[in-house]
């Protein structure tokens, strides 16, 4: 297929300011696009969560952008290596999915990947594939054989290896296996570029590593800015349960994005949406809430269509403008009895789809963002005698409780 090789298209691309690095380098792959030749880059992510959030529609954005220059885009889902769990970035080694909960996990992801990227595009679909298919097959020699290519020292350099030995916490063997799982997938699949956060910026040279060894072919790796608060540099997480999911509905995705902090607004016009930089700048000039009103319904209507966050709009206009619930789309919840408000706190978001810790409800409790009658609840413990009425939590949520024994 015909490549793009317009160097303004490119450019758009490249620097958007979505680009952290470039493995060999920019320069490298500019000249490798501009001579027209096709990119066949990646991006694998196991299935740990039941939703995606922000934080990945950002790099799947990218991705869809350079599918429309013409590229080849696959979408890895890694239904082995989420048997294995990936280690990176964390403290201790993470549990291991049955095979029922990534079936489930793999459904909703597809679902949520659609408003995305362009899976039905007749002349150059996005393909997805499953990393079990050639993983799964492995004979032990050759597995010996890709354990070969590595050092232990090598292993223990990462960052949460080297804290876990040093605080004398468990390394199990089949951690340092995993970098040569996900690594493999390259060789299997035969590319010549991946796309991933910086997190995963050592699974990703193993990759390279390991294509270079076994198959003598050079493969960029891209690594993207993660999404994060530039104030306190805090990440959205799936497996922590924070951010914008992407299987959140369009009124609460809406109100969502209205309770990120003032300082979110413009990292997420420039990671997930696609207004061009010169429209984000003139649309930051203005008043804040306006700003994010407008980021607000870009957001929605690339996860359910213009109709969807039009209505989300004047849903939001008529309960948090115009204070008039009469006729509002309020969610309304059922609740058992005797039930403390973090656990309260934690039904109405997930009735929503939106996912939050107990920690987390309990932080904005003790914050004074859970009312009733306008009036902060500010204990955690507190077991709530509830009639049908409407709470509030944060500025932009609202939920109409029903007791579960009332019919």
């Amino acid at each position: 297929m015909k490549t793009i090789t317009d160097k303004n298209q490119i450019a758009d691309v490249l620097d958007r300011g979505l680009v952290a690095d470039i493995i060999p380098s920019r320069e490298e792959l500019l000249q490798f696009l501009l001579a027209g030749n096709r990119l066949k880059i990646y991006i694998g992510a196991d299935p740990t969560f039941t939703s995606l959030h922000l934080g990945h529609a950002g790099n799947l954005m990218f991705l869809e952008d350079l599918r429309k220059l013409g590229h080849e885009v696959i979408v890895l889902i890694g239904d082995f290596t989420a048997r294995i769990g990936d280690p990176s970035g964390r403290t201790k080694t993470r549990a291991p999915l049955s095979e029922a909960q990534i079936r489930t996990n793999m459904r909703s992801w597809l679902s949520q990947l659609k408003p995305i990227l362009g899976f039905n595009d007749k002349k150059n679909p996005v393909r997805v594939v499953y990393n079990s298919a050639w993983l799964g097959k492995l004979r032990f020699a050759e597995i010996l054989e890709l354990a070969s290519q590595f050092t232990v020292q090598q292993m223990i350099e990462r960052d949460m290896f080297e804290k876990r030995w040093k605080e004398n916490a468990p390394i199990h063997l089949h951690e340092f296996l995993y970098p040569l799982m996900q690594g493999y997938d390259s060789v299997a699949l035969a590319v010549n570029a991946e796309l991933c956060g910086t997190d995963q910026l050592f699974n990703a040279l193993a990759g390279r590593t390991l294509l270079k060894r076994l198959k003598n072919k050079d493969k960029f790796v891209i690594t993207l800015q993660l999404l994060q608060n530039p104030k306190t540099g805090e990440m959205m997480s799936k497996s922590k349960g924070t951010g914008i999911f992407l299987a959140t509905p369009a009124n609460d995705m809406y109100g969502e994005t209205m309770s990120q902090p003032d300082e979110m607004t413009e990292t997420l016009f420039v990671h997930c949406t696609r207004l061009p930089l010169a429209e984000v700048r003139k649309i930051m000039a203005l008043n804040p809430k306006i700003a994010k009103m407008r980021l607000a319904f870009e957001i929605a209507k690339i996860m359910h269509g213009g109709k969807a966050a039009v209505a989300a709009q004047e849903n939001f206009d008529k309960i948090f403008s115009k204070k008039d619930l009469s006729g509002a789309e309020i969610p309304t919840v059922e609740v058992p009895d005797k039930l403390n408000t973090v656990d309260l706190v934690v039904l109405c978001f997930d009735s929503v789809g939106i996912k939050k810790s107990k920690s987390e409800a309990r932080r904005l409790i003790l914050e004074g963002a859970f009312k009733v009658d306008g009036l902060a609840r500010k204990d955690p413990r507190e077991i709530l005698k509830l009639q049908t009425e409407v709470v509030a939590i944060g500025k932009f949520h609202r939920f109409r409780l029903r007791p579960k024994w009332s019919r």
